[in-house]
């Protein structure tokens, strides 16, 4: 596996994490959506790791990026809540999108 094509793959997992760990930062801890924002982007990253073709000694890398994402999705949220962001809702896609229309009108 070349070594660009192991840095596109985590900066993917990483990237899929982000909007998962804004959601989870808003929800109770070991609630259903608390579980459901960890979990659901799981077999889409256990099905590229796969296809890919990607060596299990390399597996570890794939977690750091998994949690680092979730990590900066939940910090994004709560950057957002100290600002007095509005509104603000469990979805970083459409805040992002309805930051991006109120700054076009």
């Amino acid at each position: 596996m070349s070594a660009s094509l192991l840095a596109s793959l985590l900066a993917f997992v990483y990237l899929l994490n982000v909007p998962f760990g804004y959601w989870r930062a808003d929800t109770k801890r070991f609630s259903k959506q608390w579980i459901m924002a960890i979990h659901l982007p799981v077999p889409l990253i256990f099905a590229l790791r796969f296809m890919s073709g990607v060596d299990p000694v390399l597996i570890p890398l794939f977690v750091v990026a998994f949690f680092l994402g979730q990590l900066t999705g939940g910090r994004i949220k709560l950057h957002r809540k100290k600002a007095g962001a509005r509104p603000i809702s469990s979805c970083l896609v459409m805040d992002l999108a309805r930051v991006a229309a109120r700054r076009l009108a």
